[in-house]
C-alpha cells in the first residue's frame, strides 16, 4: 500500500483532525455526525441550512453550497479527513469534483466518499451508477487517501410508502420479485465512521449490505407483522411507471436512473450479501424487520 501523508504519521497529541461531513443534514450524514459527536470528536458540519443541524460540544457548522466553490474553500480550511456525499437534483459527479478539487488545494489528506451498491456494472447499454463511478474515479487519482462505500438499498427508503399505507393502497413495486441486501442506514453511518477514524480502510471499496435478501413483497411482509395488518403490493410496468414519471415533470436523466436500477434489480443483479458490515463493525447488520417494528408508527394514521 503506497504512503499516503496524513494525521496518522503525526503524534495524537500535536495535532487535532478536524472531519468535515458533507450531506450533514441528510439520512446518514445526520448519523455520522452523533455518532462522531458521541466519541468527541473535532466535526465540521457542511450544509446549505445551518439551522437544520443542532448544535454541539466539539461540531462546527459551514454554510455553503457544491455549486459555490468560494464556500467550499471555506469548509475545507484547517479539515485533515473529508466524509463526501453528494444528492444532486440529477445524476451528475460535478458535486463531487469541486469538492474534490477543494479538498486537494486546501491540503486534505483522506476522503470517504458514499457511492452506492452495482457502481460500474454494465446492464445492456447503460452503466450502473455512471456518475458514482466517475467520482470515484477521480478520487481515486486524487492523490488523497480513499475509502469508498457502497451500501445497497437503504431500509429507510420504504418511508416512501408510508402515506400509501396509511391509506390502505398497495404499495408499488418497480423491483418486481427481484431481491436486495436492504440496509439500515444506522450501519452505513456507523461503517462510515469506522473508515474515517481508523486508516485501517485506506484503499477499501466496500459493498454494504443488511442480512437478509428482501424482496418488495418480502418488505411488504415484515411491514405487515410489525403493524398487524395486511401490507398488499402491486407490480408496476417499468414502461408506464417512466412516461408517468416525465408527465409529472421529473428531469429525464433521473426517470432513467430509476428506471434502469430498477430493471437492473429487478433481473437479480443487486441480490447481494456481503460481510462488510460485520467485518468492520464486529456485529452482525441490523435486519429489516428489526426497523420495520422500530419506525411502525410512521405507517400508522393518526386517530
Amino acid at each position: 500500500m503506497p504512503k499516503f501523508p496524513s494525521y496518522f504519521d503525526i503524534r495524537a497529541d500535536t495535532v487535532i483532525n478536524m472531519i468535515l461531513i458533507t450531506g450533514a443534514t441528510g439520512t446518514i450524514g445526520r448519523q455520522v455526525l452523533r455518532i462522531l459527536a458521541e466519541r468527541g470528536e473535532h466535526v465540521r458540519a457542511m450544509t446549505r441550512t445551518p439551522a437544520k443541524v443542532p448544535p454541539s460540544p466539539g461540531l462546527e457548522i459551514v454554510q455553503a453550497d457544491f455549486d459555490d466553490p468560494a464556500s467550499l474553500k471555506r469548509a475545507v480550511a484547517a479539515i485533515q479527513t473529508v466524509f463526501l456525499l453528494t444528492a444532486p437534483d440529477a445524476p451528475t459527479p460535478r458535486h463531487d469534483l469541486a469538492m474534490l478539487d477543494a479538498a486537494r488545494s486546501a491540503g486534505v489528506t483522506r476522503v470517504v466518499r458514499l457511492s452506492a451498491i452495482g457502481t460500474g456494472a454494465k446492464f445492456g447499454d447503460h452503466t450502473i451508477g455512471e456518475w458514482h463511478l466517475k467520482a470515484e474515479q477521480a478520487l481515486r487519482t486524487s492523490g488523497m487517501a480513499w475509502t469508498l462505500l457502497r451500501p445497497t438499498t437503504f431500509a429507510s427508503n420504504a418511508l416512501w410508502w408510508a402515506d400509501t399505507i396509511k391509506t390502505g393502497k398497495p404499495i408499488p413495486n418497480l423491483t418486481g420479485n427481484g431481491r436486495q441486501g436492504i440496509i439500515d442506514p444506522r450501519d452505513v453511518a456507523a461503517v462510515a465512521v469506522e473508515a474515517l477514524l481508523s486508516p485501517a480502510h485506506i484503499e477499501q471499496t466496500y459493498t454494504l449490505t443488511g442480512p437478509d435478501l428482501l424482496s418488495v413483497p418480502d418488505q411488504a411482509a415484515c411491514l405487515a407483522r410489525a403493524l398487524g395488518h395486511p401490507v398488499a403490493t402491486v407490480d408496476l410496468n417499468l414502461d408506464e411507471a417512466a412516461e408517468q414519471m416525465r408527465a409529472s415533470g421529473m428531469d429525464a436523466s433521473v426517470v432513467e436512473m430509476i428506471i434502469v436500477g430498477s430493471a437492473f434489480a429487478r433481473a437479480g443483479h443487486n441480490a447481494i450479501l456481503t460481510e462488510d458490515v460485520s467485518d468492520i463493525l464486529r456485529r452482525p447488520p441490523a435486519g429489516f424487520q428489526a426497523w420495520a417494528h422500530e419506525h411502525r408508527d410512521a405507517f400508522t394514521a393518526a386517530s
